[in-house]
């Protein structure tokens, strides 16, 4: 306990007085994760919502191999991104490799599975009938998957705060990808693995680890608090 409090004894003046190399890295954290959320909602959720409404002959397997990118290792994403982007690889001319776009894109395909996997499930859970009902009432395919997303939206914000998490504090993909780089693509998550592993700088060490979790739990709050407001079901497709 005592070399606990030493620790933070040295951690919290660092985040006190806003030292400059941990709120770098907080803001290029909160770069990755808004953008590669984002990402990853624009890609994910089409698929997601089609998915979970969709009526088609391979949906069962596509739901397999959705929920299996969940285990998504984020080593071989980063390698496999890694490889696409060095000068011989299919990307090579967008010369992007070992930099803060490449980390957007390998956090963006880790944060993909979890609107894919998790929206349709969602979807999927709500009141038997209701959607059946909505088409009954004249929906059309953009009115219903706004029904869906509306009634779904505790599940589906679910699993934004689960891909945001995971853009958050991955680091496998962050240092193959980036290369690691301070004051570029240096995350919180793979600083504190640098801290730790390379430098011995422990309390900054103590103090990324602080600041890491309390992003964490900032963000966390927001959504949950966003996802706690409910609202009525209204079905209102048809004027006649």
């Amino acid at each position: 306990m005592t070399y606990l409090w030493e620790q933070m004894r040295g951690a919290i003046p660092l985040i006190a007085h806003g030292d400059p190399y941990i709120i770098g890295l907080l803001w290029v954290t909160i770069r990755v994760a808004i953008v590669s959320t984002a990402g990853a909602l624009v890609i994910g959720l089409p698929l997601g919502l089609a998915l979970g409404l969709g009526r088609f002959r391979a949906r069962r397997t596509l739901q397999i191999l959705a929920n299996a990118s969940l285990a998504l290792p984020p080593v071989v994403v980063g390698i496999a991104v890694l490889l696409l982007l060095l000068p011989h690889g299919a990307l090579g001319s967008l010369q992007i490799e070992f930099s803060l776009s490449a980390v957007y894109i390998a956090q963006t395909i880790l944060a993909l599975p979890y609107i894919v996997a998790l929206t349709p499930a969602a979807i999927q859970g709500l009141p038997p009938g209701l959607l059946a009902q909505a088409r009954a009432l004249g929906a059309g395919r953009v009115q219903l998957s706004g029904l869906a997303l509306r009634e779904a939206k505790i599940g589906v914000i679910a699993a934004v705060i689960a891909a945001l998490g995971a853009t958050i504090s991955e680091v496998g993909a962050v240092v193959i990808v980036g290369g690691n780089f301070q004051g570029h693509d240096e995350t919180l998550a793979s600083a504190l693995l640098e801290q730790f592993n390379y430098t011995a700088r422990e309390p900054y060490a103590t103090a990324i680890a602080l600041v890491l979790l309390a992003l964490i739990l900032v963000l966390a709050a927001l959504l949950t608090a966003i996802q706690q407001r409910t609202h009525g079901i209204q079905l209102r497709f048809r004027g006649a």
